[in-house]
């Protein structure tokens, strides 16, 4: 523990402890000690504020201060959030903010297919036929858990993969978070050894198959081997980081990760249900209408669109769907194209469908490539693709903005994750990207077994590779650059837009009484709409129109 504790800051001497600072910050661990004796001097207790890389370390990371620190731990742990009780009652959520759903009858079900016909549920637990393709999926994923580790920290010979009933202790549990801060902040540091040594003891209590914490923090620790191999002294690494990181994940497993996410919890629905109500309330009494969609890669979001402006009073519209996918290879895209129009066709809609490769760029959105048309009403659709653009200097965004305006849609249907993950600061980032993703991959626990395929592939082909983005890139390699709802309220207005009210919120309350999990929320803020789990927000979604002058 000496190194761990030298990378906490902690004064060592016989009254302050690591195990003392879990119990600051943990008020599971700070019941369990009700009635002992009292917790020694706070003051003693100094957590990250001092400086902890020397002073001829090189870093463009600065350190953690305490108040950070405090922060971080009061979010991550959500004390401002919950009210304990006895332990038969677990804990009560209190959070002024949000609307908490809870699933209360199973007869709502039902209205399943009503609420949200565009998708299918697909059961969180294994069938009998995935059951016997498991063993198989899960050895591999050992696989690529020792492969991850054969090279810079190996895993100790005593540990065993963690089964379903096998959970980390309180105790465990937060050794396992103050190991991941001071793992990144030895990174940040660009202290190979430490940062080495800190990784070796964090695959101990890991897994791909443990519960939520071990889960996110293997793909925490996978991110920030990677960045440590990226350092530009660990030139051997680099050359074999691609043989560590296990099989090369294609564009259609990451699509299979998506759909698998869509179809098992409701954050990718509801910014789908959100948009498509947008898009119907903005093209009200117009007779064509054509979407463009930002970075198209499937065509989910579209079926409930076309069943809801087929059964529109005034009768259906004509519909263009021109997709920009920034892909050469789109014939599956097309194919499932041509089964939407097909369908539009059978409820008496004519739909148009057009692809185009190139990718977006400011000079590709003009009337003429995109073959606009005066008499249509103009819909420019993004789903978790503007974080994107955004850059190191938000420059580029600007002019992405800048050029939907010219276009001059009526509506624009924004839909991102809610959380900073773009601050110029590594440590910052790693802090806000552990407490979001923790989140995430709580409510995959309360919704999905441990041994779900369909969590396991969700979990690995898409949070991961997300994680690893946030965590070990910097530069023109960091795409996944989200932004809070305020930030972009501030750069659409910036860009000319005006927020346009969405009123939706009946209709995703009810497809969130469907899900058979109790934790999603829901909140509404100045026009948009933002769904998180316990009062952590995850996604918001709003839509937009030009500002009038």
């Amino acid at each position: 523990m000496k190194g761990i504790n030298r990378w906490l800051s902690f004064y060592m001497d016989e009254s302050v402890n690591h195990d003392f600072a879990i119990r600051r910050y943990c008020p599971a661990r700070m019941e369990q000690e009700q009635g002992g004796d009292k917790c020694q001097d706070q003051e003693a207790l100094v957590f990250y504020d001092t400086e902890l890389c020397s002073s001829d370390a090189t870093s463009s990371t600065p350190c953690l201060a305490s108040s950070e620190v405090d922060d971080f731990v009061d979010s991550f742990i959500n004390m401002d959030q919950y009210e304990y009780v006895n332990e038969d009652q677990g804990f009560q959520e209190k959070h002024r903010s949000f609307d908490h759903f809870v699933v209360n009858d199973e007869d709502e079900a039902d209205a399943y297919s009503i609420v949200n016909g565009v998708f299918e549920y697909v059961p969180t637990t294994l069938e009998d036929s995935e059951l016997e393709i498991y063993e198989d999926v899960t050895t591999a994923m050992l696989e690529e858990e020792v492969a991850m580790n054969g090279s810079f920290c190996a895993i100790p010979e005593f540990v065993v993969p963690c089964t379903q009933e096998a959970n980390l202790g309180v105790d465990q549990g937060l050794d396992l978070v103050h190991m991941l801060l001071a793992c990144a902040e030895a990174v940040g540091c660009r202290d190979n050894q430490q940062a080495e040594l800190l990784l070796s003891r964090i695959w101990a209590l890991a897994s791909t198959s443990g519960d939520s914490l071990q889960r996110v923090s293997y793909c925490f620790a996978k991110g920030l081997k990677c960045r440590l191999s990226l350092l530009p002294h660990n030139v051997i690494a680099n050359a074999t980081l691609s043989s560590m990181d296990g099989p090369f994940i294609t564009r259609e497993n990451k699509l299979e990760a998506f759909q698998l996410l869509y179809q098992t919890t409701p954050y990718i629905a509801f910014g789908f249900m959100a948009a498509n109500e947008a898009i119907c309330q903005a093209s009200q009494g117009k007779s064509s209408i054509h979407i463009v969609d930002l970075g198209m890669e499937h065509t989910l979001q579209w079926s409930s669109l076309i069943r809801a402006l087929s059964s529109r009073p005034e009768g259906p519209p004509t519909l263009r769907i021109t997709g920009l996918t920034g892909n050469e290879e789109n014939s599956k895209l097309q194919a499932s194209m041509n089964v939407l129009v097909e369908e539009a066709s059978s409820l008496g809609m004519h739909l148009e469908f057009h692809i185009i490769s190139e990718h977006l760029t400011p000079c590709l959105l003009t009337m003429e490539k995109l073959n606009l048309r005066k008499e249509e009403a103009l819909c420019v659709n993004s789903i978790l693709q503007l974080h994107k653009y955004v850059k190191e200097s938000r420059g580029y965004l600007k002019e992405i903005l800048l050029s939907i305006k010219k276009l001059g849609p009526t509506a624009l249907t924004v839909v991102e994750q809610d959380t900073n993950h773009n601050g110029p600061f590594f440590l910052g980032r790693f802090l806000e990207s552990l407490h979001y993703y923790s989140a995430i991959f709580d409510s995959l626990e309360a919704s999905m077994t441990r041994n779900s395929q369909h969590r396991m592939k969700i979990e690995r082909l898409h949070f991961a590779e997300e994680i690893q983005n946030v965590v070990a890139y910097e530069g023109p390699d960091r795409i996944e650059r989200h932004e809070r709802v305020d930030q972009w309220r501030r750069q659409l207005g910036r860009a000319g837009f005006q927020v346009m009210p969405l009123k939706c919120t009946s209709q995703v309350r009810m497809m969130l009484s469907v899900y058979d999990c109790d934790g999603y929320t829901l909140s509404y803020e100045k026009g948009n709409l933002l769904l998180g789990w316990k009062g952590r927000p995850v996604m918001m979604a709003s839509a937009w129109q030009v500002a009038s002058v």
